[in-house]
């Protein structure tokens, strides 16, 4: 799948879990996307749960979501850092009302929760936030994938190939930078 022209934002902050990291990252980048990392401060390097590192490219204070065909929201303990940040919420809740591609994956559930960019729609997550989905007006489902309409969503780690899969399709398939220029 070629993904070139497209830009995808991938939201950091520490704690974050490495492959739903980096595997988007790379996987974007292989197939031509440009791919930014997102965070409260640019420049300054984020770890993961277990020390890896990643450096932000943009502050979120400097990114417009208009500038964006997608944002990816990793999981592990970052998302509920993020979730704290109205500027997160608000680029989120932006791409989201653009009809532009939101994915999310494990815990990042939350930061959609926060954003309230989930009533009624169906959605997937790690079993831990399963309750925090629901009371945030999900329809929660145990499956690997769930695409509903321009939201992504999955559960952990091993869901990452099907995950990427589905959000490069997406990225393919809709012209959601033109569609949101039109709005």
């Amino acid at each position: 799948m070629n993904l070139e022209g497209k830009r995808i934002a991938i939201l950091a902050a520490d704690l974050y879990q490495e492959l739903e990291v980096w595997y988007p990252l790379l996987r974007f980048r292989e197939e031509g996307a440009e791919t930014v990392v997102v965070a409260a401060e640019a420049g300054k390097t984020y770890s993961s749960k277990k020390g890896y590192p990643v450096v932000a490219d943009r502050s979120i204070a400097d990114v417009q979501a208009r500038d964006f065909d997608a944002v990816v929201v990793p999981g592990g303990w970052a998302p509920d850092t993020l979730r704290q940040d109205e500027r997160i919420l608000r680029f989120v809740r932006e791409i989201d009302k653009a009809g532009k591609v939101v994915a999310a994956i494990c815990h990042a559930g939350w930061v959609l929760c926060s954003a309230d960019v989930l009533r009624g729609r169906k959605v997937t997550c790690f079993k831990a936030i399963k309750d925090d989905m629901i009371h945030a007006g999900a329809q929660y489902t145990d499956e690997e994938v769930v695409v509903e309409g321009n939201l992504i969503t999955s559960r952990c780690p091993t869901d990452l190939p099907a995950f990427c899969r589905e959000v490069a399709k997406a990225l393919q398939t809709r012209t959601v930078a033109r569609q949101a220029a039109k709005a």
